[in-house]
């Protein structure tokens, strides 16, 4: 455990901070396994709505530091592309 003041305070952040990130992920991941969910479904009307509610999410994520920018430029243009294939 540390003794130092600033120790105690850098523990204390990064409690928080791992906290809302787990919140953050749990998140993002919701809203993208709906649109992975209708599309193994088929249903391209709902993959694209449930596209256009996740895609948000994910570059809030990216702008967050949850994850790189260009990891979420791609999650966004997979699911795309997976939904075009289902036309």
């Amino acid at each position: 455990m540390a003794n130092i003041r600033s120790a105690k305070k850098r523990i204390r952040q990064t409690v928080r901070r791992s906290d809302v990130n787990r919140r953050r992920l749990s998140r993002v991941r919701t809203f993208v396994k709906k649109v992975e969910r209708a599309i193994t479904a088929g249903d391209k009307d709902a993959a694209l709505a449930a596209l256009r509610e996740a895609e948000p999410e994910i570059a809030r994520g990216a702008q967050n530091g949850l994850y790189h920018r260009n990891r979420a430029a791609r999650k966004v243009s997979r699911l795309t592309a997976a939904i075009s294939k289902l036309g």
